[in-house]
């Protein structure tokens, strides 16, 4: 498998595909998770009360999801760096970021009144899309680059 992950094409492969499940995971959301909140925040949700939800059911497919990103990130992470170091550091990171996010999503969510919404939605898209891959991957670069130096 080494052999491999030094083979530049194999590895520009290998990210495509991840990317393309991380895209898949976007794309086909509604069938493969239960998330009232998906289309309670498309619509004019500010002038709305909360859907009812299975709050059970919702944290558990948010949490299966986050996690389904994080492997999927932490996969590419590792392609393009090749450094484990890195990875334990940003499996530390991932899971501290959802005990963080998911705890204050649940108080957000159980205690919701109309003006905290709009934090609600942002915590619940921080919990569903890959959005710390976008973060990790320049600030790496930029300390691989800060090393050669």
């Amino acid at each position: 498998m080494e052999k491999l992950l030094n083979n530049k094409q194999f590895c520009r492969i290998l990210v495509f595909l991840l990317l393309v499940l991380l895209i898949g995971i976007r794309v086909f959301e509604k069938q493969l998770f239960y998330d009232p909140l998906m289309l309670f925040f498309k619509g004019n949700y500010q002038n709305q009360n909360l859907p009812n939800f299975e709050s059970a059911k919702l944290f558990l497919n948010i949490s299966l999801r986050y996690f389904m990103n994080t492997l999927l990130s932490l996969g590419i992470v590792y392609i393009i760096f090749k450094d484990k170091a890195q990875l334990v550091f940003l499996c530390w990171v991932y899971l501290g970021l959802y005990v963080l996010l998911i705890l204050v999503f649940a108080f957000l969510l159980l205690n919701a009144e109309s003006p905290d919404y709009l934090v609600l939605f942002y915590f619940r898209r921080f919990l569903i899309q890959p959005i710390p891959l976008l973060l990790f991957v320049p600030a790496l670069f930029y300390q691989k680059m800060m090393n050669k130096s």
